[in-house]
C-alpha cells in the first residue's frame, strides 16, 4: 500500500481539481426498468466479500449476461485492474472519486501499463479515481516523462459517473466503442485524452498539468479516427478546461482525427491557434476540429488555425445529442440507482 505521506499528497492535489457543482445524474425511472442488480463487496480489511477489486471481478462467471454490482470501499488499492472481454455487465461504484482510488505505475507501453482496463461491453463505474502514479508527484518526480496510461476502456457501451483519471501522458486511452463520462475529472500534460471512441464527454472538468513541461505546450486531445466512413469522435459538451502551462485542445493521432468543443469553459491556458496538426500538415481538409458556444478567455477563436471546421447547426445538432452515443437506448438502461 502506498505510504500515508505520498496518499495525502494525492488527496491534497486532487481535491483541487475536483468540481463541487450540484448537477444530477440521470436516474433509473422505476417503473421502466426491473433491472436486478447482485452485489459484491470489497474491503480491504477483510468486512467484505473480497479485499481486491480483481478478486471481486475474478469471481464474476464468464459470459455473465446479467448486472452485477461491485461495492467498493473507499481506500487506495494498490492493483492493476481488469475487466476481461468475456465479464460484461459489471458495475464498480466506489464510496466517492475523493475517497476511492486505484492506483498502479506501470509505464512505457500503452497496450500494458493502464491502471484500469476495461475489455468488456456494458460495464459502469462511478465514483471512483484511477490513477497512474508513474510521475507522481508531478512536480520532483524523478521519473522522465512516459506514456503511462491511468485507464483503457475498449468495450462498448460503457458509462462513467463522478470518476477521476489522472496522469501526465496518455492518462485516458479511449480505444473504441461508444462511451459517456459524465462529471468526470481528466488530468494529463500531453495526449491525456487519446484513441478511436465514440465518446460523449458531458459536465467534465479538463485539468491540464502542462506547467511540467518547461514552457512547452501540452495537448489535450489525439483522437484516433482513421477514414471519412468511421463514426468515431470526441465531443466535449458543457465542459471546462482549467490548470497551469499551456496546451492545445488537440492534434491528431491518425488523418480523420474528430473532435468538437461545446459550451465549454475555457481558461487561458489554451494556445491562440488551438490546434496542431501534427503529421496531417498538408492534409488538413481532412481534420474536424471545432469549437462552438464556448466561453472563456481561451475561447478566442480569432488567431485559430484557419483549417478549423465550422460546422452547420443540423450538424453540431447530431453531435451534442445523446443519440451520437446512443440510438439504441443503452444509456437510459443503466442500473445506476441500484447503489446509491
Amino acid at each position: 500500500m502506498l505510504s500515508f505521506q505520498w496518499f495525502m499528497f494525492i488527496f491534497v492535489a486532487l481535491f483541487l481539481v475536483f468540481p463541487s457543482g450540484n448537477a444530477t445524474l440521470p436516474r433509473i425511472n422505476p417503473e421502466k426498468s426491473k433491472i436486478i442488480c447482485s452485489t459484491i463487496y470489497v474491503d480491504p480489511s477483510g468486512g467484505g466479500n473480497f479485499t481486491t477489486i480483481q478478486a471481486a471481478i475474478d469471481s464474476v462467471p464468464s459470459s455473465n449476461q446479467r448486472w452485477i454490482c461491485i461495492r467498493i470501499k473507499q481506500g487506495v488499492y494498490r492493483e492493476q485492474v481488469l475487466i476481461p472481454f468475456d465479464k460484461p455487465f459489471i458495475y464498480l461504484k466506489g464510496a466517492g472519486k475523493r475517497k476511492t482510488y486505484v492506483v498502479w505505475d506501470a509505464h512505457d507501453s500503452i497496450a500494458t501499463s493502464a491502471t484500469f482496463t476495461s475489455q468488456a461491453d456494458n460495464i459502469i463505474a462511478k465514483s471512483i479515481s484511477f490513477i497512474n502514479s508513474y510521475n507522481y508527484p508531478l512536480y520532483g518526480s524523478a521519473n522522465p516523462m512516459r506514456a503511462a496510461v491511468a485507464a483503457l476502456i475498449q468495450g462498448d457501451k460503457s458509462a462513467f459517473y463522478r470518476c477521476g483519471f489522472f496522469g501526465l501522458q496518455d492518462t485516458l486511452w479511449d480505444v473504441q466503442g461508444r462511451h459517456y463520462f459524465r462529471l468526470c475529472t481528466i488530468q494529463g500534460a500531453v495526449d491525456f485524452i487519446f484513441g478511436s471512441g465514440q465518446s460523449l464527454y458531458e459536465g467534465c472538468t479538463i485539468s491540464v498539468v502542462a506547467g511540467v513541461l518547461n514552457g512547452v505546450p501540452g495537448y489535450i486531445t489525439a483522437q484516433g479516427r482513421s477514414t471519412a466512413e468511421e463514426t468515431n469522435g470526441f465531443v466535449f459538451k458543457d465542459c471546462s478546461i482549467s490548470g497551469n502551462g499551456t496546451t492545445y485542445l488537440g492534434r491528431p493521432w491518425r488523418e480523420y482525427a474528430r473532435v468538437i468543443f461545446y459550451n465549454t469553459s475555457m481558461s487561458d491556458i489554451i494556445v491562440p491557434q488551438g490546434w496542431d496538426p501534427w503529421f496531417s500538415v498538408g492534409h488538413e481538409s481532412e481534420i474536424t476540429f471545432a469549437e462552438d458556444k464556448c466561453q472563456g478567455r481561451g475561447s478566442d477563436k480569432s488567431k485559430r488555425v484557419k483549417w478549423e471546421k465550422k460546422l452547420n447547426p443540423d450538424d453540431l445538432q447530431l453531435f451534442i445529442s445523446n443519440s451520437y452515443i446512443d440510438t439504441d437506448g443503452w444509456t437510459h438502461k443503466l442500473p445506476l440507482n441500484m447503489l446509491d
